[in-house]
């Protein structure tokens, strides 16, 4: 039996990351996965996605503004199948890195199933049913999460899917509901929309995208309007069925009852972490009500030697956190120097088209803490890079506290915003200013000089508007 210094459970952003820290510290090192190395992210989730995506703004490109472009064809096929094959070798590609680096990092891979049967000890099943018992001093939980769906739903996998399904389909439905407009439905609404499926979005909540800033909601439902996405916010879902044609489901809000009939629907509500069947309720790990395993500041549980890290701590899932925390972790473990992450003001990102991206609070929530706030503002439709390429539409909003000049948050919506996010992010960990911002010398033309313009604007003298 082989002695570990750590063994993670779990190999996605979150655990191979921790795997990797772990054994450039020194400390000998085993991660255990029950089905992908890169897990959901790289395998079905955010990595094949953005594939996808960048198929569909080809796809949207070449069916609906041809004509600006001066593209014209008699006859244009556009092919998901290839689109679909070609986010999966993406996918193997990356999944190939993952093994890689395991291997350079002389990190053990046990793959099967993982239950902990003591604070020092963990049973491996593979997929023949023999069980491997490994010890090892400090076990790092990195299970992610799974589909939250209500009671009495049940997916089928072809009428009523998941993004796991739908992330696999070599086929776009031709009518499609998307019930959840978070990332995840947005994304794919933008996708199925940009190849002529009709696409009909369903939200409880007042706006699209409801955890980021009403603005930003209000906008992508606008893009969404012209490209013929129907939006349903404030409502909700009261039934939904199979049918011999695809599904029915009874929706209920401010338009009234209704029933939507459609091909296919994609469940895309939010996750549940993956904390039960683990073994740690015997331990007496805390776990919340909703089942996140409950860490500090360190990832450490309840319980000495037994961490957490990514979805399933549930502090903000998204893969760039889990990755973090998992770096943290390994740091803790082995009594380096660290850091705390402040989760209110790590990125958020939405690769729709147009884009989303965000961090910090927005000019409502400093409002309500009592911040004297200052706003900056600035449209893309007046950046020339933007009218370049053909992608004006949306702004950048940044948040400023009128005391101090404390940059507390930015919400930005347009062309590539996701790329742009690290300079805003970086200069509120190093505590610089709007104005440092406005005064650092962006290349023209750029789509980061929207930034710039937008620090200018939060003390009142932007340039070009």
């Amino acid at each position: 039996m082989i002695n570990y210094d750590v063994v993670i459970i779990g190999a996605g952003p979150a655990g191979y990351v921790c795997a990797i820290r772990s054994s450039q510290l020194g400390l000998k090192t085993a991660i255990v996965e029950k089905k992908w190395l890169g897990g959901v992210c790289l395998n079905v989730g955010c990595i094949p996605s953005k594939a996808l995506l960048k198929n569909a703004e080809v796809a949207h490109t070449l069916r609906e503004r041809g004509k600006e472009f001066g593209f014209s064809f008699e006859n244009l096929i556009l092919d998901y199948s290839v689109a679909v094959k070609r986010s999966r070798q993406v996918s193997d590609r990356l999944t190939k890195g993952v093994g890689f680096l395991m291997k350079k990092n002389k990190i053990d891979v046990l793959m099967g199933s993982a239950r902990v049967t003591g604070k020092n000890s963990i049973d491996v099943t593979d997929d023949e049913g023999k069980i491997s018992q490994i010890t090892t001093e400090n076990i790092v939980l990195a299970t992610g999460a799974n589909v939250a769906l209500p009671p009495g739903w049940e997916v089928d996998g072809k009428a009523i899917v998941t993004y796991l399904e739908a992330i696999t389909q070599e086929k776009f439905p031709e009518s499609a509901v998307i019930i959840g407009a978070g990332a995840i439905g947005v994304e794919f609404a933008t996708i199925w929309g940009a190849y002529g499926s009709q696409v009909t979005i369903v939200e409880m909540m007042p706006t699209l995208l409801p955890l980021e800033d009403e603005e930003i909601g209000k906008e992508m439902a606008k893009e969404f309007k012209k490209r013929k996405i129907n939006a349903l916010t404030g409502h909700r879902v009261e039934k939904l069925e199979t049918t011999a044609d695809g599904v029915k489901i009874s929706v209920s809000g401010g338009n009234g009852n209704q029933i939507l009939e459609a091909e296919q629907a994609l469940v895309a509500i939010g996750f549940s972490p993956n904390s039960k069947n683990l073994g740690i309720d015997e331990l007496g790990v805390s776990v919340s009500d909703t089942g996140a395993i409950e860490i500090n500041e360190k990832m450490a549980t309840n319980i000495p030697g037994i961490w957490a890290i990514g979805d399933v701590t549930a502090k903000l899932m998204l893969a760039h956190v889990g990755s973090a925390q998992g770096i943290i972790c390994a740091e803790n473990i082995a009594g380096a120097s660290t850091i705390a992450l402040n989760y209110e003001m790590l990125p958020r990102a939405t690769y729709s088209q147009p884009q989303v991206a965000s961090f910090g609070i927005t000019e409502t929530q400093a409002k309500e803490r009592g911040y004297d706030v200052l706003i900056g503002r600035f449209p893309f439709q007046a950046n020339g890079k933007a009218l370049g390429i053909g992608e004006s539409r949306g702004w950048v909003k940044i948040v400023s506290d009128a005391k101090y000049g404390e940059i507390l948050g930015a919400q930005m919506i347009g062309p590539e915003v996701t790329e742009l996010l690290p300079e805003l992010t970086i200069a509120q960990m190093m505590e610089l200013t709007a104005n440092e911002i406005a005064r650092n010398v962006h290349a023209h033309p750029s789509l980061s000089e929207v930034l710039m313009e937008a620090a200018h604007a939060v003390e009142g003298h932007a340039i070009h508007i």
